[in-house]
């Protein structure tokens, strides 16, 4: 387990719900992706599980111990930790739930790991939430990526939420929790999380061991935001070799000359990215990867949009064209979630900025 860095306010409120005995029963760990809130989730559900531990002091959250409950946790084998992502339904009974492209997290997995019931294939699950825990302490269900979860999903959830039994915790791990119904967010204790500081990212790329030059660190710390789940993204999957071959086309863009081969470099980043992934992470989805993508792309793009918006501030310059361009950005993420050709969108895109390069900004 990584060390929990940069999340004082987080880990404090946590350390103090386990000192005091009175652990509530549900909880939303909120923030942006990859600072930390699924590791911290883990090593939360270390404590609760552990008997063997006493309550934590203030300093001593992220220290590990040699236990059984530790020892079975690190090599995922703890009976009464249940991990829900939405890539178990590859592994469902329910041919149906195989067959659904991992784009959410479906009713009928929560009634299979969690809530119990009928699925859409008949067949009826016992409960996992009520179930006596296998090793006598308690039970911890973490949903990673809440948001993901649906209308109906989310409807059933709240039943155990209300009445939920005896020493079983749920964790809801999520970057966008105003997706989770507010009678959801209401029954939750919140932990919130936040980007870490320059301190805290360096001394993560310090100990993080990515093979970067000092040009490629420096983009990178920069890139990721504070996030250390998106620098290591971005080393593994080479994002700055992708500012680099853009870069002379954004030039292009800045005289307002439309670069011809720009829409179709970022398809390639795009298929480049969603064929690694796939090749690396065993079931996992083509279309979500794309998806995956090309937002890694619209993130880097706007993150370039917002820095010529501070220079331009800074020079005593007219903001408007990068604010249009930033609004332009976000249109083509919300088209993402359509069904609009990938490569259509991002040629469009580039059309787009070149004419509102061109184009006089009017007040």
């Amino acid at each position: 387990m990584h060390r929990i860095l940069g999340q004082p306010r987080a880990i404090g409120a946590l350390t103090a719900a386990l000192r005091s005995g009175r652990v509530h029963h549900a909880w939303i760990f909120s923030g942006p992706k990859g600072v930390g809130k699924f590791t911290t989730a883990v090593r939360f559900a270390r404590r609760l599980l552990d008997p063997d531990l006493s309550p934590p002091s203030e300093d001593e959250t992220n220290t590990d111990h040699d236990t059984e409950t530790s020892r079975l946790i690190d090599a995922d084998t703890h009976p009464d930790l249940h991990i829900v992502r939405k890539e178990l339904a590859l592994f469902s009974a329910n041919p149906e739930l195989r067959s659904k492209k991992l784009l959410n997290i479906p009713l009928d997995l929560l009634r299979e790991r969690i809530l119990g019931g009928r699925t859409s294939d008949g067949r009826i699950h016992e409960a996992p939430a009520y179930r006596t825990p296998t090793l006598g302490h308690g039970k911890v269900f973490i949903i990673d990526e809440a948001e993901l979860l649906g209308p109906e999903a989310q409807n059933a959830l709240l039943k155990t939420l209300e009445e939920p039994p005896a020493n079983t915790y749920i964790i809801l791990v999520s970057s966008q929790p105003q997706r989770l119904f507010a009678t959801i967010r209401s029954r939750c204790q919140h932990a919130a999380f936040s980007p870490l500081d320059s301190a805290a990212m360096n001394e993560w790329l310090d100990g993080a061991d990515l093979d970067l030059d000092a040009q490629q660190r420096t983009w990178i710390e920069q890139y990721s935001e504070g996030s250390p789940g998106t620098a290591q993204l971005a080393a593994q999957y080479g994002f700055h070799q992708w500012q680099v071959a853009l870069t002379p086309m954004l030039a292009d863009l800045a005289e307002g000359r439309y670069p011809a081969q720009m829409g179709q470099t970022l398809a390639e980043l795009v298929e480049s990215f969603a064929s690694a992934w796939v090749d690396q992470h065993e079931n996992a989805s083509k279309d979500a990867a794309n998806k995956d993508g090309a937002k890694h792309l619209l993130t880097m793009l706007a993150a370039h949009a917002r820095r010529q918006l501070a220079q331009d501030a800074e020079h005593g310059d007219d903001p408007e064209h990068w604010l249009r361009v930033i609004d332009l950005l976000r249109e083509a993420e919300w088209q993402l979630e359509s069904h609009v050709n990938m490569k259509v969108l991002l040629e469009n895109l580039v059309v787009q900025w070149t004419d509102l390069t061109a184009a006089p900004v009017r007040s």
